[in-house]
This record gives C-alpha cells, sequence and structure tokens, in this order.
C-alpha cells in the first residue's frame, strides 16, 4: 500500500509538470528508484525503495526545482503516528528499559531505530512543542467563547495533586481549538491571572463570553483582565453543589426541579422555575438556595446567544470529555512522575484529541454574534421591526 500510494504520487507530479525543452525534451521524469531504507510504521519495519524523479526545472532565481514526497520525505524512518505514539506511551508510564519488550509486539521484531535514548529524544520533542505552545502568537486568533476550567490528578512523585487549567475556544468559524494548559494553584486568583495576563499579551482578544464553574478564582481574573467578557456558569457543577446541599432523599426531585429552569424555552420560564426552587427550599436548606441566588445572572447568560449554542453554553462539558482520557491515563500509571511530565501529557492528549473534536452546533451565527447582533431566548432579533418595538417600551 505504501508503495502504491508512492507512485500514485510520482504519478500525479508528472502529470502536473508537463513542461518541455525548446527540443521537445520532458523537463520532468521518472529517475529509477532511490537506495532501499528501512521504514516503521504501525504495521512493522519492512524496506522500501522510493521512486525517484529528475525534475529539470529552474525558478526564476535559477534554483532547481526539486520533487520531494509529503508521504515519505527524504531520510524518514518512522512513520510520524509511530513517532507520536512512543512518547504517549512514556507519558502514560512505560519506562524507556519497557520499550525492549512491548515496541516488537506493536511495530514487529525489526523496530530498528527504537532504542531508549530515541526514545527519550522523542519525548523531550514533545516537552519542546509544548513551550511553543504556550509562547505562540495569538494576534491571528479570534474565540467567540471560552470554556475554562481546573482539572486535578495525581503526581506519583510528589504529594500535591496538579491542577492543570485548561481553557478551550471556539472560532468563528465553529472549530474547537486549546488555548492554555497551564500548571495552577488550587485554582487561584493568581494562578488564573497568568494564564490569562499571558493570553492577552500575545494577542488574543476578549471573547463574547467565558463559560466555567463557580471557582471564585477565574472569575476574579477574568474580570481584571476581560472585563467586558459576560459569565456563563456551568449548570452541571451548579447542580452537583446545590444537590450537595440537600438531602439525598430529596436529590432526584430537587434535580428534576432545576432541569425545568436549565432546559426552558425562554428566560422568563427559567426565572419562575428558578423562584419555585427557591419557594419550595429555602425554609428548610438555605444553602441550597443560596448557590442559586448568588450566581443566578451568570446561570441565565445563554439565553442572549443563538439557541443552537445553548448546549454547548450551560456547561464546560467540552473541556471534561476529551479530559477524561487524561484522568484514565493517570490512575491507570498512578499519576505522572513529575508536574512538568502530567502538563505535557495533558497537553499532548489534548492537542492530539483536537482533530476529532466537532465544530459547534449553528456555527453558521458565531459570526453574528461577533458582530453584535442580538438575540432574545435564542432568536435572531429583526434590526427593524424588533429592535423598534424595544426601543418604544
Amino acid at each position: 500500500m505504501l508503495v502504491a500510494a508512492l507512485e500514485t504520487e510520482v504519478t500525479q507530479y508528472l502529470e502536473a509538470h508537463q513542461e518541455r525543452d525548446e527540443q521537445g525534451h520532458a523537463q520532468v521524469v521518472r529517475n529509477g528508484k532511490a537506495k532501499a531504507r528501512k521504514v516503521t510504521t504501525g504495521a512493522g519495519t519492512f524496506e522500501v525503495e522510493a521512486p525517484r524523479v529528475n525534475d529539470k526545472r529552474t525558478d526564476e532565481e535559477g534554483e532547481r526545482q526539486k520533487f520531494t514526497s509529503k508521504i515519505l520525505p527524504p531520510y524518514m524512518r518512522r512513520s510520524p503516528k509511530v513517532a507520536e505514539v512512543i512518547p504517549i506511551l512514556y507519558l502514560r508510564g512505560l519506562s524507556t528499559g519497557d520499550f525492549r519488550e512491548a515496541l516488537p509486539v506493536l511495530l514487529g521484531e525489526d523496530a530498528a531505530g527504537l532504542s531508549p535514548t530515541n526514545i527519550a529524544r522523542l519525548t523531550a520533542v514533545r516537552q519542546k512543542e509544548y513551550d511553543q505552545f504556550n509562547a505562540r502568537d495569538l494576534n491571528d486568533r479570534d474565540y467567540v467563547y471560552i470554556w475554562a476550567d481546573g482539572i486535578h490528578f495525581n503526581i506519583r512523585l510528589e504529594e500535591d495533586r496538579l491542577c492543570t487549567l485548561v481553557i478551550i475556544g471556539v472560532r468563528p468559524d465553529g472549530t474547537k481549538e486549546l488555548i492554555a494548559v497551564e500548571d495552577g494553584y488550587r485554582e487561584s486568583t493568581e494562578s488564573w491571572l497568568g494564564v490569562l495576563r499571558s493570553l492577552e499579551r500575545r494577542g488574543m482578544q476578549a471573547p463574547l463570553i467565558a463559560v466555567g464553574d463557580g471557582a471564585l478564582g477565574f472569575w476574579g481574573a477574568l474580570r481584571e483582565v476581560y472585563s467586558s467578557t459576560r459569565e456563563q456558569r456551568c449548570w452541571c457543577h451548579k447542580l452537583g453543589n446545590v444537590l450537595d446541599a440537600l438531602p439525598k432523599r430529596l436529590q432526584g426531585k430537587a434535580k428534576k426541579a432545576l432541569h425545568q429552569a436549565m432546559y426552558a424555552e425562554t428566560k422568563e420560564h427559567a426565572e419562575e422555575a428558578l423562584d419555585r426552587f427557591v419557594a419550595d427550599y429555602e425554609a428548610k436548606y438555605p444553602k441550597a438556595t443560596a448557590k442559586i441566588e448568588k450566581d443566578r445572572d451568570a446561570m441565565l447568560t445563554f439565553f442572549d446567544y443563538p439557541a443552537e449554542h445553548w448546549k454547548h453554553l450551560r456547561t464546560t462539558n467540552i473541556i471534561e470529555s476529551p479530559f477524561a482520557t487524561v484522568r484514565l491515563r493517570t490512575k491507570v500509571t498512578k499519576g505522572a512522575g513529575s508536574r512538568i511530565k502530567g502538563l505535557t501529557m495533558a497537553f499532548k492528549l489534548l492537542d492530539m484529541s483536537q482533530a476529532r473534536w466537532r465544530r459547534l452546533n449553528g456555527h453558521e451565527k458565531l459570526p453574528l454574534v461577533r458582530g453584535g447582533v442580538k438575540f432574545v431566548d435564542g432568536a435572531q432579533l429583526e434590526r427593524n421591526k424588533d429592535l423598534d418595538a424595544e426601543d418604544a417600551a
């Protein structure tokens, strides 16, 4: 299959460049095959003779043109997927010495070039990628909404758990993108300030909405760095906190009552459902209703945006779902060996999972939202009729 793909690639290159010189000789022709080399792939290690091309053309500066295979670049001896899987296995707890036994099972007996030293080097590359990620320029990025959360997991060689501060954003075309993965101290305001100031310094403009749980550290930092960004509390976290303040015998009924507000068709109906909940439980369980009252406005922000976006804006599941893989791996390996290894693991797993993230529902309305078009109870206002009526009222 690899050889067939290489042959097809060369054929397409020849068909795309059929120039001839003054004597009618083709300028781009086949030139036999390159010396056989061993290539390690997910299917094993084997020898490949890549087809060669003689390109006699020159560019405007007189430099010879050159065909370079995108499938099998020069000097490449292991597939990119293999290069990805090795650091991940290492981060997930497999020691460099263990690879001698593990890799022949995965890649065949002749897994050449994958010594413990090379594996350690590949892992170091991931550390460099993480450092570059944290220093990248964000001036060309626009995030309409962001989701923030602090994810905690164990570090095998340290007493304190690692608190990983994660931010994911959605761009105007609906693409979800990892924005930040950084070390934090118990989700404190200072920790979040460091993250947000770094993003602002590198050019990230203020998002319209930030979605997160009730951790005061993030909201305090957001108000200082991006004061114009509106706040939306995560309903899943809020439900958990409220139900924890109620006896178990009432939790099922209370959850249904709160769902009436969470899934209401209009903001008015949601307010009425919350009023009923407070009236039913405030006398005996004031701690539970207080959790609702203190964040009521921030719980209902999503009603001012397209209805297609509501399911995304109500919770931080956009972060929780991909991070489930990180939790699973740290549990299996009893935690990363160090804080930096844990951060690198979290970054790489989230970075690789981005390719599978779905675009936001109703993504075609994101440019309207960013452009200032108003929505009421999920529906777009007609500029002339509705806005005039609103102004008159």
